[in-house]
């Protein structure tokens, strides 16, 4: 260890204490360091639990050495680690990233009783006839008609949006809010897109060239068809 190096920094917050550590030294150093600073930290002696969040920046740890770092901040009474943040992903953490980002694209219409369901983003050529549905974990496009039923952000992902070239929907879902059809026969609606407004707390529908301004991260789609 170099000396005078400070390799963790102790931050008091209104939910607990933030540990940031540094990336780039041996973790036995910090190891050690950390059973330091909380023995001889005066602000510790309290009697409510305090949560601590532990920040590692751009260092790998393994689960083993997760958990020796949970435990050295358990020897002091009253601290409980709430969370072990990291830049690094593992390869299990990053495929699953990867799927959920993804934008499947079909070809195809989907009739009365058919189900599509797809883990990320939807891009559909095809129509929804009414009895069909389509689901997925993020956005759904349709470039054609959406008459069935269309289930965006099934995982609970609240800002997921549906677009069509022309809505005419039985039912949106986005995540667990439902918008269902109106009681009497309406005309469809060109180059639209449902979204969930959170303080009006229901699917909303507004212009398809106007959604990027309430879902502005939506441009991030392009990103995704262009790299896979």
């Amino acid at each position: 260890m170099i000396a005078n190096q400070q390799l963790i920094t102790i931050k008091g917050t209104r939910d607990g204490l933030i540990l940031k550590i540094d990336d780039q030294c041996a973790y036995e150093d910090v190891l050690g360091e950390l059973k330091e600073k909380l023995s001889l930290n005066a602000l510790l002696e309290e009697d409510r639990l305090i949560s601590v969040k532990i920040q590692l920046g751009n260092r790998y740890v393994t689960k083993e050495q997760k958990e020796k770092l949970k435990e050295v901040v358990r020897d002091n009474q009253n601290l409980v680690v709430g969370k072990i943040e990291s830049n690094v992903l593992t390869k299990e953490e990053a495929s699953e990233w990867k799927k959920h980002a993804e934008v499947k694209p079909l070809v195809r219409v989907v009739r009365s009783g058919q189900v599509i369901n797809v883990e990320g983003d939807l891009l559909l050529i095809g129509d929804v006839n009414p009895g069909g549905k389509v689901m997925a974990t993020g956005n759904i496009f349709v470039m054609g008609s959406l008459r069935g039923i269309a289930h965006a952000g099934v995982d609970g992902d609240f800002r997921a949006v549906i677009a069509a070239s022309y809505m005419q929907p039985s039912q949106l879902r986005i995540a667990d809010a439902i918008s269902r059809a109106p009681d009497h026969e309406t005309e469809g609606v060109y180059m639209e897109c449902g979204f969930l407004d959170e303080e009006a707390d229901k699917i909303l529908i507004d212009r398809l060239q106007d959604i990027i301004k309430k879902r502005p991260d939506i441009s991030s789609f392009e990103r995704r068809m262009l790299n896979g």
